[in-house]
């Protein structure tokens, strides 16, 4: 049997059919747009020391001083997370985008957090990497019908 000859599945709870069948349009634009915003304020943390952040000076040392990175890459991350929060929620040069959010959560996952275990609560790698599988299928699905890549009809 091919997957074109499955019924289509009837929700568990008829009468929350109508809600699935009309917010389902909207899904993936909501999920874009909550991810973009809520990478941004981590963005403007490093940035601009806003929201208890330190500012790029502080954020390089501390990657240089405490994870061994680059202190040339707290730039970079604030970059990505904040303009590439506000891209990602306008659904601008989505895949682009999300394909660099992707490789900096996996930077995050692998030179920070792995070693201190999974739970995010610990500090440990659930977080990055959910928001890593979430930027990857921006990547895979691109920004939608609700984004401005389909509006202008550029979607790359």
């Amino acid at each position: 049997m091919s997957l074109a000859t499955f019924p289509t599945a009837k929700p568990i709870i008829p009468a929350l059919g109508v809600l699935y069948k009309s917010l389902s349009p909207i899904a993936d634009a909501v999920v874009r747009v909550t991810a973009g915003l809520l990478l941004l304020p981590h963005g403007a943390q490093k940035l601009f020391g806003m929201f208890g952040g330190y500012g790029v000076e502080a954020t390089g040392q501390f990657f240089a001083a405490k994870l061994g990175l680059p202190a040339s890459l707290a730039l970079v991350a604030g970059l990505i997370e904040f303009f590439g929060g506000i891209l990602l929620a306008l659904g601008l040069l989505t895949r682009p985008v999300a394909a660099l959010v992707f490789g900096l959560m996996a930077v995050a996952v692998v030179q920070v957090h792995l070693g201190i275990g999974f739970f995010w609560t610990a500090g440990g790698f659930e977080y990055p990497l959910f928001w890593g599988i979430v930027a990857l299928s921006f990547v895979v699905r691109g920004g939608g019908r609700y984004s401005v890549d389909a509006l202008i009809g550029a979607e790359i």
